[in-house]
């Protein structure tokens, strides 16, 4: 058993499985791995039974494992598979999928609390300092990004954005090199990551005060991104998150044309939360103006709704509003 490869033991499976069960395999298949596969299909001899019984459990071990491993992570799978089948087979288990399944990279960082995070990974190289952020818990960059310098901030924070893609030999470098570190500090217990929406969620999680401080900063370097970060971090359905008080103010702010055009796409619960804000002659008026207006084009009610939430941020810097963030017992009202 030992001697067989794992290629000569998939062609062993799929022999066993049937022909039609071994079809929808290939289904999943690149050309070239189907190429392999029949070739290594066709040069396969006589197997003895216990041969192939011992690979229907392998095989059968193994998906439970990455059952297991999709449900709860490496450690879960873990507890779970030593229990059913020993240790020693189980962290064989573990090991090849870990070498062979998407596993999400720097799970073993995500256990660590910011300030160890920041203490391994603050004299790395900014682009490895991106990489990790945008793989761990938004929560956590946010907080490893309000403890670097100001002038990193807006670097690291623009490397995240423009991240894309990265090469998979280049994150795997990067996990052996930290994992290495986090166990000499005593820390221990084509990929696509970063994007604007990576950024998003982290600036989305600090304060006020350094979100706006990387957002001006981003201003000298790339107007443009900060713009367009600054576009996705409050949008106009959040509106729904402030209080009464807050949304009154606003509306002071709005012109009455931009109110209806923006009402004209948006959801039930803030036109019942913006109506609920207003008198019922304004809101009279707004129905009548939303009627009579016709169709209307979508770009028209998404500049008519940034300027809303343009007029959200002015008064949130302002100090006149305050925006809910966080979640739970997080939010501030």
């Amino acid at each position: 058993m030992t001697e067989l490869t794992s290629r000569e033991k998939a062609a062993i499976l799929l022999i066993t499985l049937g022909r039609d069960h071994s079809a929808e395999l290939y289904k999943h298949m690149t050309e070239d791995e189907i190429s392999q596969m029949t070739l290594s299909i066709t040069t396969t001899r006589r197997v003895d039974t216990e041969v192939r019984e011992s690979i229907i459990r392998e095989f059968y071990d193994m998906c439970l494992a990455q059952k297991y491993l999709m449900e709860g992570g490496i450690d879960y799978a873990r507890d779970i598979l030593e229990s059913a089948i020993g240790v020693e087979r189980a962290n064989e288990l573990i090991s090849k999928l870990s070498n062979t399944l998407q596993v999400r990279p720097f799970d073993f960082i995500r256990k660590a609390d910011s300030t160890q995070i920041l203490n391994v990974i603050h004299n790395e190289h900014p682009q490895t300092i991106a990489l990790v952020m945008s793989y761990i818990e938004p929560k956590q960059s946010a907080a490893v990004l309000a403890s670097l310098p100001p002038d990193r901030q807006s670097d690291i924070a623009g490397r995240i954005a423009y991240m894309g893609a990265t090469s998979p030999e280049y994150v795997r470098d990067a996990e052996r090199i930290l994992e290495r570190k986090i166990t000499s500090m005593g820390y221990q217990d084509q990929i696509a990551v970063g994007g604007i929406e990576s950024i998003v969620n982290i600036i989305q999680s600090l304060d006020r005060s350094t979100e706006r401080r990387i957002l001006e900063s981003l201003d000298t370097h790339d107007a443009e991104l900060a713009e367009e970060i600054r576009r996705r971090l409050f949008v106009f359905e959040d509106i729904a998150k402030l209080s009464n008080q807050a949304i009154q103010r606003v509306l002071r702010e709005v012109s009455n044309t931009d109110l209806a055009i923006a009402l004209k796409t948006a959801s039930q619960e803030v036109t019942q939360i913006i109506f609920g804000n207003i008198s019922s002659r304004l809101a009279d008026m707004l129905r009548d103006d939303m009627e009579v207006m016709g169709p209307v084009r979508v770009r028209d009610v998404e500049d008519a709704q940034q300027r809303i939430v343009s007029a959200v941020r002015r008064l949130e810097d302002d100090g006149e509003i305050v925006v809910a963030r966080g979640e739970g017992d997080d939010l501030i009202v």
